[in-house]
C-alpha cells in the first residue's frame, strides 16, 4: 500500500510553488499526496477567497492528472483547523496505512507552537521539505523530540505507519500567494505563477480581482 501524505495550506491562491512542491514529494516518496485547504488555519489570518472559492481553484488546477490530489475535511469541519485532529481522522480511516505530513522547514522550526504537537509523531511520520544543503535552526524540545526519529532510506520508515522524520529536499519555487494577491488586485495577469486550470474557467479570481 502506497504511503499517503498530506499537504496542507490556505491555498489562496493555489500556485505553482505549491503544486511542485506537492509532486515532488510525491515522487520522493512514492506516495499519494492529498493538497487540503485549511477552513480556519491557527496561525495566520482568514483567507480573502471563501472556502467554495479555494476549492473551485484547486479543482481546476489539479484537472489532468492523477498523482496530487483534493482532500476538503478541514473544510467541513467547524472550528480551527488543527492538524492533530486531522491526522486523528486519518488514521482512524487508514488502518496501518504509513500518513506522512508534508511540512516546510520554516514550519517545521515553529512545530513546538502547534496544538497537541507531540502526538503528530504518534500519528504520522513528518515530511520536512526544505532546499538541498539548507538546515533549519530547531529549538532545542524540538531537537529532543525528533532524536532518534530522523531517516534518510524508505526502509526505514516505510514498515511503520508513523513516527519518523524524513527529509526531503525538493526544487523550491520562490512564488508569494501574497503578492500573487496584490498584483490581481492591481490589475495585473501573474499567469506564469499560477496553474493554466485557473485563467481557463471564467471568474475563478475574481476574489482577489475585487479587492481594487
Amino acid at each position: 500500500m502506497k504511503p499517503l501524505a498530506i499537504f496542507g495550506g490556505t491555498f489562496d491562491p493555489v500556485h505553482l510553488g505549491h503544486l511542485s512542491v506537492a509532486w515532488e514529494a510525491s515522487e520522493l516518496l512514492d506516495a499519494e499526496v492529498r493538497l487540503m485547504p485549511a477552513s480556519v488555519p491557527p496561525h495566520r489570518p482568514p483567507p480573502t477567497a471563501s472556502a467554495p472559492q479555494r476549492v473551485a481553484m484547486l479543482r481546476a488546477a489539479l484537472q489532468g492528472q492523477s498523482r496530487l490530489a483534493l482532500d476538503t475535511r478541514e473544510l467541513e469541519r467547524a472550528g480551527p483547523s488543527y492538524t492533530i485532529d486531522t491526522l486523528i481522522e486519518l488514521r482512524a480511516e487508514q488502518g496501518g496505512r504509513p500518513l506522512v505530513l508534508l511540512i516546510g522547514a520554516d514550519a517545521f522550526a515553529g512545530l513546538p507552537g502547534w496544538h497537541r504537537w507531540r502526538e503528530l509523531f504518534d500519528l504520522a511520520h513528518v515530511g520536512v521539505l526544505s532546499r538541498p544543503g539548507m538546515d533549519a535552526v530547531l529549538p532545542d524540545e524540538l531537537q529532543r523530540e525528533i532524536s532518534g526519529r530522523r531517516v534518510g532510506e524508505a526502509a526505514a520508515w516505510r514498515h511503520a505507519s508513523a513516527g519518523k522524520v524524513i527529509e526531503l529536499a525538493v526544487t523550491p519555487l520562490e512564488i508569494s500567494a501574497t503578492r500573487i494577491r496584490e498584483l490581481l488586485a492591481s490589475g495585473r495577469e501573474p499567469r506564469y505563477l499560477l496553474p493554466a486550470g485557473l485563467f481557463d474557467t471564467a471568474g475563478l479570481l475574481s476574489p482577489y480581482r475585487a479587492s481594487r
